[in-house]
């Protein structure tokens, strides 16, 4: 199987936090995805125990360029954070896979380059996508079509294959004979998870509200969050929320076939953090889990929401293991019947996977999905006791990616 695998000897997931995930045009909506993962960036180096003058590389993820400074991104998120000038910052890109690509690279520069201490952030506002013209640099020509379009939803179509992503979720319900009524029951029990977990408070020490905040830095422009008017904290996700099947069963289908807006993933902002060392930097630290591996991998475009299958069975293969010895699999709900697709080739038992729900319920903020997949396993793991978790994510364009986590002290 052509799969890219890395794998690590001495890279630790120290702590991790993330901000609430918000509805699109909702309290965060306003809030570029820089200040997002400067606020994400310094709650995770503060549940790490750290300062930010520790960090030895930075690498940070944002799929759309929803501010005029996207390009400082990384940088400005590590800058903002209290890193060191001299330590680089990278970014990087692979859509929806971007949050765990992130951790791979901080966990390679850990383990190989000396880096030490290193911070992955991911970070997308979907409200701040730009609606955007391509075609105009050399003005507007006498009765010439103006061709701005809406970036979030163009986004959606992959035009090598000629479907959205919705599409290719369809496809797959297709190849595999799932129904509107199985996927609305998918969706609808991931809106119980979450609600369950939030009541639980297993979110609490995952997320971090944001309140109007500066962040400042010697020697640069102060910059920071300003909330809405009236708005003087956000501490929780917004998209939550009691779903039953009946209710899921009225809304439109949104691609013409069993996605609708209910079951498929929320469309959200937010950002997402993770701090990875060394075995000698974290000793007598705190430890989440030990990152083991990861591998990206292609597969069809048409079917890109299959990716997480070759991807988890590449990383089984790779590692020797198999699927009965990870307790835990948390494969991002892009879509509820891609979802169930890579259950079903998998053959995957749905309760170790996405326990405590999933992007249909808590929402898919795209490059900081797979940091909080990754985060959510790690805690689970040590909640349960169970060993090893893997996190996973499609990818728009036909890829699959997914990080192999261990708990040592866990059980088999």
């Amino acid at each position: 199987m052509t799969a890219l695998h890395t794998s690590w000897d001495d890279a630790w997931l120290l702590a991790g936090a993330r901000t609430p995930f918000t509805d699109l045009g909702g309290p965060l909506s306003l809030v570029s995805p820089i200040d997002l993962g400067i606020k994400a960036a310094r709650a995770a180096l503060g549940r790490a125990g750290i300062d930010g003058v520790e960090i030895g590389y930075v690498v940070a993820g944002s799929v759309a360029q929803a501010s005029f400074d996207a390009y400082m991104l990384p940088r400005h998120i590590g800058l903002y954070a209290g890193v060191p000038v001299a330590v680089p910052a990278l970014l990087v890109q692979r859509v929806c896979g971007t949050g765990i690509e992130a951790i791979a690279q901080a966990a390679t520069a850990v383990d190989r380059q000396g880096a030490g201490f290193a911070l992955a952030v991911g970070a997308e506002s979907m409200s701040r996508n730009p609606i955007a013209a391509y075609t105009h640099r050399g003005g507007f020509g006498l009765g010439a079509p103006v061709e701005f379009k809406d970036f979030l939803w163009e986004a959606l179509l992959d035009p090598g294959c000629g479907l959205t992503m919705g599409g290719t979720a369809e496809e797959l319900a297709r190849r595999h004979g799932i129904s509107r009524a199985e996927v609305d029951a998918f969706a609808s029990r991931s809106f119980e998870r979450a609600l369950a977990a939030r009541a639980a408070g297993f979110f609490d020490e995952e997320v971090v509200p944001v309140v109007n905040e500066i962040f400042a830095r010697e020697g640069m422009r102060d910059r920071g969050i300003v909330l809405p008017r009236k708005v003087e904290s956000v501490g929780a996700d917004t998209h939550p929320r009691p779903s039953p099947v009946e209710q899921l069963a009225k809304i439109r289908p949104a691609f013409g076939g069993v996605q609708t807006g209910g079951n498929s993933s929320a469309v959200v902002d937010g950002a997402a953090a993770v701090v990875i060392a060394s075995a000698a930097q974290a000793k007598g630290r705190a430890r989440l889990a030990r990152l083991v591996a990861a591998t990206a991998v292609g597969c069809p475009p048409e079917v890109m929401g299959i990716g997480p299958v070759p991807a988890i069975r590449a990383l089984l293969e790779r590692t020797g293991l198999a699927l009965g010895d990870i307790a835990l699999i948390e494969i991002n709900e892009a879509f509820g019947a891609q979802v169930m697709a890579c259950a079903r080739l998998l053959g995957l038992d749905e309760a170790r996977l996405n326990v405590n729900g999933g992007a249909i319920a808590i929402g898919h903020p795209l490059a900081a999905t797979g940091v909080r997949l990754s985060l959510t396993v790690a805690r689970e793991l040590l909640r349960r006791g169970a060993r090893y978790g893997i996190a996973s994510a499609c990818i728009g364009g036909g890829q699959g990616i997914a990080i192999l986590l261990e708990n040592p002290d866990g059980h088999a």
